[in-house]
C-alpha cells in the first residue's frame, strides 16, 4: 500500500501498532455517540462503532480504518471505567476469572466497507485488594476497557491469554490483514 492510511481513532495503542507494521497513519479523531444499544451484544456493539468511526471521518475514495473495544464479562459490556472507583468495581469483578476481549473493526478502501470482529479470551490471577488499589493508582485504567491495558503494568494482573494478544492491546493486525487482502489494498 503506498498511500496514507487514514486511522479514525484518537488510540495511541493503535497507532502505534500500525506504525510498528510499517504503516503510514494519519489519525482523524470520529465525534460520535457510544451508548451501547438496549440489549446490543459486546459483537454488535464494536463492529457498529467501527463501522460508524469509519464513515464519521473517512471518504469514500479514501483507504481508512477503525476500531472499537470492550470488554465483556459475565453478560455484561465493560467500556472504558472513567473513574478510580469504577475501575477498582471492575478490576475486583475481573479478579480470578475469565472474560471477552471483543473488537471490531471496519476497513474502507475504494469505496467499499468491510467490518468484522474478534474475541480474545483472558484470565486474571486472584488480585488482592491492595494490588487493585496499586494498579488503580498507576492511571492507565481510567480510559481503557476493562480497566486494565495489557500492554502496560496491566499486564502483571492477566494470568492467560487465549487467542490475539494484540486484540487485547486494541487492535488485531491479523484481523486488519485479512480485511485488507478481501478489499485488495495490498496485493
Amino acid at each position: 500500500m503506498d498511500k496514507t492510511l487514514i486511522l479514525a481513532s484518537q488510540s495511541p495503542q493503535r497507532l502505534r501498532l500500525l506504525k510498528d507494521y510499517g504503516f503510514s497513519i494519519e489519525v482523524r479523531i470520529p465525534q460520535i455517540d457510544e451508548t451501547p444499544q438496549p440489549e446490543e451484544s459486546a459483537r454488535v456493539l464494536v463492529e457498529r462503532l467501527a463501522l460508524t468511526k469509519l464513515r464519521d471521518v473517512v471518504d469514500l475514495e479514501e483507504t481508512g480504518l477503525a476500531a472499537d473495544t470492550v470488554v465483556e464479562f459475565d453478560g455484561e459490556i465493560l467500556g472504558k471505567p472513567g473513574s478510580q472507583k469504577k475501575a477498582i468495581t471492575m478490576l475486583k469483578d475481573l479478579s480470578g476469572q475469565t472474560h471477552n476481549v471483543v473488537g471490531g473493526i471496519a476497513l474502507r478502501h475504494m469505496g467499499q466497507d468491510i467490518s468484522g470482529t474478534i474475541t480474545t479470551e483472558v484470565t486474571f490471577r486472584d488480585l488482592t485488594n491492595e494490588e487493585i488499589m496499586d494498579y488503580v493508582e498507576v492511571g492507565e485504567s481510567l480510559d481503557k476497557a476493562g480497566g486494565y491495558a495489557i500492554q502496560g503494568r496491566g499486564a502483571d494482573l492477566i494470568s492467560r491469554v487465549e487467542g490475539c494478544h494484540e486484540n487485547v492491546i486494541g487492535l488485531s493486525m491479523s484481523a486488519v490483514f485479512e480485511l485488507m487482502k478481501f478489499l485488495k489494498v495490498r496485493e
